[in-house]
């Protein structure tokens, strides 16, 4: 299976305590890049997702948002502690005496303080096992979605390399009459200038040229990387760096033939051809 670093899952579980809701959004990213947004009494479960995350993505940028709703039980319940927050402005008073130019507490912060409003009560422990489960099946969906992706992509790659073969296979067959022509071409040039002598100069002299127009040579290394793409695509997998090395070498050789060619045909079909490698190479960077 090819897969593409673009996708989108979310999971979403009720528990007496409140709702969970987790996301996952996947982009394209040259290495494996994963950020979080968690809730604090929540925010020690990021080892362990980073860890189940990484050991089952290879490359994209990876966003993981997961909130908490208490439930309204719950947020009704909430009480200021009293003795948390005497101990707090003591801190701010000490701090204040040592510190004149301190930035003092607001409300928000100290309603912000962990354990302010009583969240110490919620089972943490617990509610970080169900995000871990609502972790998986959240990345299960992602993962889905990324295969999809991904033989759509394979899909528009297999269909561009047919397109190049075609081109190549139109291309190929002008290769000789071409050489001939010129070489014919550059013989007459040069025995106007010459005359009759120095025959094997002249024969030289169009030897040289002529192989500089030769891309007989380029077509067929371009037949054999499109076959080597193809062999990529079919075999699955993490295979993104290698399809985007591919799509260099795939360019090379357009350009040379682009540069080599003395015939218009020829001239339309390698910018045809870097056309195509160009749609294969922005396609290539959204495999993983």
């Amino acid at each position: 299976m090819i897969f593409s670093m673009t996708g989108y899952a979310t999971a979403t579980q009720d528990t007496p305590y409140g709702s969970l809701n987790l996301e996952l959004r996947s982009v394209n990213n040259r290495y494996l890049d994963i950020q979080f947004r968690l809730p604090d009494d929540l925010r020690k479960q990021e080892s362990a997702m980073r860890e189940v995350l990484s050991t089952q993505l290879n490359r994209g940028k990876i966003e993981c948002r997961l909130n908490f709703s208490p439930a309204t039980q719950t947020e009704n319940n909430q009480q200021l502690d009293n003795v948390l927050l005497e101990k707090l402005l003591q801190f701010e008073r000490m701090i204040k005496t040592l510190h004149p130019t301190a930035q003092s507490l607001t409300v928000a912060d100290i309603l912000k303080w962990s354990g302010m409003l009583g969240n110490d009560n919620l089972p943490s422990d617990e509610l970080g096992a169900m995000s871990m489960a609502l972790l998986q099946t959240a990345l299960e969906d992602l993962k889905a979605s990324r295969v999809r992706e991904g033989n759509k992509l394979k899909s528009v790659l297999l269909e561009r390399i047919e397109q190049m073969r075609q081109l190549l296979t139109t291309a190929s067959p002008r290769i000789p009459a071409l050489i001939a022509a010129f070489e014919e071409k550059l013989r007459t040039r040069i025995e106007e200038i010459l005359g009759n002598q120095e025959d094997e100069r002249i024969r030289q002299e169009i030897t040289l040229f002529a192989g500089k127009i030769d891309v007989d040579e380029e077509l067929s290394r371009l037949q054999t990387h499109l076959d080597e793409v193809e062999r990529i695509l079919n075999k699955g997998g993490s295979v993104g760096k290698q399809l985007d090395f591919m799509m260099q070498e795939l360019n090379r050789e357009a350009n040379t033939i682009g540069s080599k060619s003395v015939d218009l045909e020829i001239s339309r079909i390698s910018m045809e051809l870097k056309v195509l490698i160009e749609q294969m190479r922005e396609q290539v960077q959204n495999i993983e």
